[in-house]
């Protein structure tokens, strides 16, 4: 799979779901990826990214954006609150904010620093023990506690569990966001984006469908 045959996939699932193609986001996702890789995509014209690690995106995309404009880092996985201030000067969005801890500290810093990037709330759809975000049956409330701290919530962020039918968890996120006035949908990963497109996704997540699969060493 390439980039571009990632792109005309997803032209086609928002052409047979009656979605403008500008309303999905596709986001590279360029963990554990070598810089060699993500340079390809790049030079290739894509400028939108994902990374799961503050410490990794670090290490990372200062050196890129010494070279590429419009770069546009979104950071897709757990974030420590001692990583927040980097994360927000970092990324242009947060798509993991799951707990209260999380959400005060992010409004503090935004204070602080006078800029806040978009964010979206994790819920953990599949109630899974493992996994960060906060339990359907408690979203409503801490969507309202997000936005009574001034914090600009974009939309709603899911990770289905793997043995589930991803359309109930993408349907389940959709209408927790439509109750809650909220847009965004970051949704669907490389096996799944296109089900995700037609349930409403505006991210989409894909990354060993771009790079090549991922060596953890």
């Amino acid at each position: 799979m390439s980039l571009s045959e990632i792109k005309q996939r997803l032209s086609k699932a928002c052409a047979d779901h009656g979605r403008n193609e500008a309303d999905v986001t596709l986001i590279a996702v360029s963990k554990v990826q070598p810089n060699e890789r993500v340079e390809e995509v790049l030079k290739a014209g894509h400028r939108v990214f994902g990374e799961n690690k503050v410490q990794e995106a670090a290490g990372k995309w200062p050196m890129f954006r010494e070279t590429y404009d419009g770069i546009e880092l979104h950071l897709i996985g757990p974030l420590q609150s001692n990583k927040a201030r980097q994360a927000m000067e970092l990324a242009q969005s947060i798509h993991t904010v799951d707990r209260p801890k999380i959400a005060t500290t992010i409004a503090r810093l935004a204070q602080e620093m006078g800029h806040c990037p978009e964010l979206f709330i994790q819920v953990n759809t599949g109630e899974e023990p493992q996994k960060a975000g906060i339990a359907p049956a408690d979203a409503d409330a801490f969507i309202k506690e997000c936005q009574g701290m001034d914090l600009p919530i974009r939309g709603l962020m899911c990770i289905p569990p793997v043995d589930e039918e991803a359309s109930l968890h993408f349907a389940l996120l959709r209408k927790i966001a439509e109750r809650n006035g909220l847009s965004g949908l970051s949704m669907g990963m490389s096996d799944d984006f296109e089900k995700a497109i037609s349930f409403g996704a505006t991210h989409v997540r894909v990354g060993s469908a771009i790079f090549g699969a991922r060596d953890y060493g």
